[in-house]
């Protein structure tokens, strides 16, 4: 086929950064074009049906961390975006038939550790606190555009005045140092200097872990945990919000947002090049052949195949191939869905009230330690840390009456396995989580009607994530601000001219947030302000 039609900008990929960067650049008359490759948008935003009248969260299973002004920007409400946030964030069961309950309300949650430590009790709101003072500066940073160190501009010092205006929220010089030291840290060395109890600590310290190849002992990880407070709100306890209807309905608002403002989407339309000339983007060539010419090419996939695959070697160069091949992006993530005939009865759960939030099988530091010793080998874990949804609690139209779905997100499982290969373990990879499940709910096994196994491989095959990492790169700090994806590119800008990058591989980062999308929006339009000039 030959050249198709025109446009300003041109989306590749149609995730949820992909449709919030669409619709912010159509929002301001751009003639915007996102393109899918698969057979829907959304990205990890999937809501399935894996058996009759049971639909599930296929990747993503909370959306807790979603910016509010992207909300607000895009008029998702009005595209029918309704959220559910039950009470409960966390529901953790212990080896001893105990449970770790972490509740929206701090207070309730530090009345509910009396009967496990009362120091841990008397620690909680402090902790909870601090956590969130922490988190504010980190919110500043996820907000802003990161500095260009090689040619600072008159933009890089408003950045740095919007920073200060960050720290200064920190209060005293006491707690700036506090952040400094702590950004750096491993969470199980955060979460330990405040509470004594294991599984409080593992309840809390899990989530600097998830979606990464770390485990809670590894440097760093408290700044993931400091990510996921600033994104959410939600403090010690974490987020904990759904859908009605299952992330795809996310999707949908999404979708409807971006046609209202004038956005095109095509969905079965893979991108195979980035189209250049005299060293600056064209366009794009699909891969049944046609081309769409827009000076803007805006990337929503991850950083390396973006960079690797999809433009000119010319274009990038030895220097960039090798540094953009370096990127660590190998995921450690497999996710299992259930269609259940009832509700799991676990032991520690004195009501269904506690289930409504994330129920997270981490009994312990040493625990979520072990799970990514095996990993770090190609090994999966053969006692894994769990995180779990039960979604049709809060949202009856998810399963049929008496009936639950749930979702169940699996570290650690490496995308490069050492032993066999991920469609020959796709079985034993459900029954390892099943089997983990039933330790905590006896009698889950025989409520199974159907479940699904996505793989790290299928999430690269399917879902387009490269090699597996649903954040599209490791959130380490060394790929982190000024860092993501590389230094010189954290300014959404990538090579050629007039390339840019608004998914997870750029700041702040992944998870259901928009950030990327919103933040990389703002700066293609700042760019074309200026060269209007």
């Amino acid at each position: 086929m030959g050249t198709g039609r025109s446009f300003d900008a041109v989306v590749v990929g149609a995730g949820h950064n992909g449709l919030v960067c669409g619709a912010y650049l159509a929002k301001v008359g751009l003639r915007t074009l996102i393109l899918e490759r698969r057979d829907r948008p959304g990205g990890p935003l999937v809501t399935e049906e894996i058996a009759r009248g049971f639909r599930v969260p296929a990747l993503a299973h909370t959306v807790g961390r979603l910016r509010r002004s992207v909300a607000r920007d895009l008029g998702l409400r009005s595209h029918g975006l309704k959220v559910v946030s039950p009470h409960a964030r966390a529901f953790a069961p212990q080896p001893d038939g105990s449970s770790v309950v972490l509740w929206r309300d701090p207070a309730r949650t530090a009345e509910g550790l009396r009967k496990r430590s009362e120091r841990d009790a008397a620690a909680y709101v402090g902790f909870d606190r601090k956590l969130r003072a922490l988190a504010s500066f980190v919110a500043h940073m996820q907000a802003a555009t990161p500095p260009d160190f090689s040619s600072p501009s008159f933009a890089d010092a408003v950045t740095g005045v919007r920073l200060a205006r960050g720290i200064r929220g920190l209060g005293s010089g006491r707690n700036v140092r506090e952040a400094l030291r702590v950004l750096p840290m491993a969470v199980a060395d955060l979460v330990s200097e405040a509470f004594e109890d294991d599984g409080l600590r593992a309840a809390v310290a899990a989530r600097g872990v998830q979606y990464t190849a770390t485990g809670p002992r590894s440097a760093g990880t408290a700044a993931v945990l400091l990510a996921d407070t600033a994104g959410s709100g939600g403090g010690a306890a974490g987020q904990c919000a759904f859908v009605r209807g299952g992330p795809g309905a996310l999707a949908d608002s999404l979708l409807a947002a971006a046609h209202a403002f004038g956005a095109e989407v095509r969905c079965g339309a893979e991108v195979a090049r980035v189209t250049t000339k005299a060293g600056r983007a064209t366009g794009v060539a699909l891969a049944d052949g046609e081309e769409i010419s827009a000076p803007l090419v805006v990337s929503n996939l991850d950083p390396k195949h973006t960079l690797l695959d999809l433009v000119d070697p010319m274009e990038t160069g030895p220097t960039l191939r090798w540094r953009t091949g370096n990127l660590r992006l190998s995921g450690m993530v497999a996710k299992v869905n259930l269609a259940l005939d009832a509700l799991p009865r676990f032991t520690a759960a004195q009501d269904e009230g506690v289930l409504q939030g994330r129920i997270v099988i981490a009994p312990g530091m040493d625990y979520l330690e072990r799970a990514f010793d095996d990993a770090k080998y190609g090994g999966v874990s053969d006692r894994p840390y769990l995180e779990a949804t039960i979604p049709s609690l809060v949202d009856g139209s998810l399963a049929p009456e008496g009936k639950h779905v749930m979702s169940v997100l699996m570290q650690h499982a490496p995308y490069r396995i050492r032993d066999g290969n991920w469609d020959e373990r796709r079985d034993s990879l459900g029954d390892l989580v099943v089997r983990t499940l039933e330790e905590h709910a006896p009698g889950i096994s025989a409520m199974v009607r159907e479940r699904q196994v996505i793989t790290p491989l299928d999430l690269e095959r399917d879902f387009g994530l490269t090699e597996g990492h649903p954040l599209h790169g490791e959130p380490g700090l060394d790929q982190f601000f000024a860092w993501r994806p590389l230094l010189g590119l954290a300014r959404y800008r990538l090579v050629p001219d007039g390339l840019w990058l608004c998914g997870a591989g750029a700041h702040p980062g992944g998870g259901i947030t928009g950030a990327p999308g919103a933040n990389a929006a703002r700066e293609i339009l700042a760019s074309l302000k200026r060269r209007s000039r």
